[in-house]
């Protein structure tokens, strides 16, 4: 909690009177980068200013142990009362009475601010439980050095040019791989979603089953298996995951790779002379194609005793001099119409690229049990990427355990 400078023996005494009064809203922020807490701090320090009844306090924790440190709280009654939180988490957090609607707060003026496509993943039973904080998509990273060197003219736009491409690529002197795919650890699961969606499956079948033991799936698979096993990987994917992957991006070794708006700011500071592009997500043999959508969700809970006071922050958060300031500093997309047309984001070459990808943006199912089903994917994939499983017994399996996991 911030202390307030003291003044005189009088006037602390209406200070501490005041602050006797003031609403405390405590906020538990997710950790995206070293410039998230400074953010944060100073979006609360400018809220104060302007409604000094309100004291905001900032925790700042880091991804890797969000879910259990608001876990923890949670049984202990200790939450803050508002925190950032995986949207795909939202579903189990609703259903447990964790998280309050936030619509009784809502005005049409507020909700217009936002692309509708970012509000959905939080809205269940017709009730918005969540506001879209960070949101991201997926594209492909080219490096245009490495595909000029093996004769490749232009990014490849399917993923038979991909392999050719890299076939090129990994022809190459030097220690440099055509295709960089991840296999360790977060995203892992996603990572395989993108040739997937391309092959025209799906993660559920019109049923509500695993769409994993699906022709389209087992051809997904099979591609990745075969830039694997074809040695146009980087060897042993399920040593690297996604920063492993990009840091050989950074460093040139790479050809191509599919991830997220923010490595480019990374290059810009790490590796301003890497010649890059970015591309649309490859497509398959019928031109289907998708990137995956992400958003965090920012949510007020439901034992929070300072609620009018907790939106009234969300409501500062969400204008578009404080978004703007957000999204340049942690590189994710707008979600708000007015930071959509910001020439920060709208003249910027690999931006565009994003944001004119978005409506193939298709986003992880918002049901119950989807972070255990995401586990068993990514073990699969792993079993499969290290030759423990063929393609076809892998998916199979998965697909098994995860119909279980959805009473299915």
């Amino acid at each position: 909690m911030r202390v307030k400078p003291f003044m005189a023996a009088s006037a602390a005494v209406l200070m501490c009177a005041s602050a006797a009064e003031a609403a405390t809203v405590r906020v538990t922020v997710a950790e995206y980068s070293s410039k998230t807490g400074p953010y944060f701090e100073e979006a609360a320090s400018a809220f104060e200013a302007s409604n000094p009844d309100t004291d905001i306090v900032i925790e700042v924790v880091p991804w890797d142990v969000l879910l259990q440190k608001l876990t923890t709280d949670i049984a202990g009654n200790a939450n803050a009362d508002i925190a950032i939180i995986g949207t795909r988490w939202l579903v189990d957090f609703v259903e447990q009475g964790i998280v309050t609607p936030l619509d009784d707060y809502m005005t049409d003026e507020f909700r217009g601010r936002f692309i509708e496509t970012f509000l959905t993943p939080s809205v269940m039973d017709e009730q918005t439980y969540g506001l879209p904080i960070a949101a991201s998509a997926r594209a492909m990273y080219y490096n245009v050095d490495l595909l000029n060197g093996a004769g490749v003219a232009e990014p490849p736009a399917t993923w038979d040019q991909v392999a050719e491409a890299a076939r090129k690529i990994a022809d190459q002197d030097g220690e440099v791989y055509g295709y960089g795919l991840q296999g360790k650890e977060i995203e892992t699961d996603v990572y395989y979603y993108y040739s997937l969606w391309s092959q025209g499956g799906d993660l559920l079948d019109e049923d509500g089953s695993s769409g994993l033991d699906s022709p389209e799936a087992l051809a997904a698979l099979e591609l990745y298996k075969r830039l694997i096993d074809e040695g146009l990987t980087q060897p042993g994917v399920t040593a690297y995951n996604r920063e492993d992957v990009q840091n050989l991006f950074k460093q040139g070794k790479v050809g191509m790779m599919v991830t997220a708006p923010f490595l480019s700011g990374q290059i810009a500071a790490e590796a301003p002379d890497l010649n890059y592009g970015v591309a649309p997500i490859p497509a398959g043999p019928d031109g289907d194609r998708g990137t995956y959508g992400v958003t965090d969700s920012i949510v007020l809970f439901d034992n929070s005793e300072v609620k009018d006071e907790a939106f009234a922050f969300l409501d500062f958060l969400f204008t578009r001099e404080q978004r703007v300031k957000f999204n340049t500093n942690e590189g994710f997309l707008p979600v708000l119409k007015s930071v959509a047309t910001d020439p920060v984001f709208a003249d910027d070459r690999d931006l565009k690229v994003f944001a004119e990808i978005l409506p193939t943006a298709r986003f992880a199912p918002v049901i119950a049990g989807w972070e255990e089903i995401a586990e068993v994917t990514s073990t699969a994939l792993q079993r499969v990427y290290l030759g423990e499983a063929t393609p076809e017994a892998g998916l199979q399996d998965a697909a098994a355990e995860a119909d279980a996991i959805l009473g299915k």
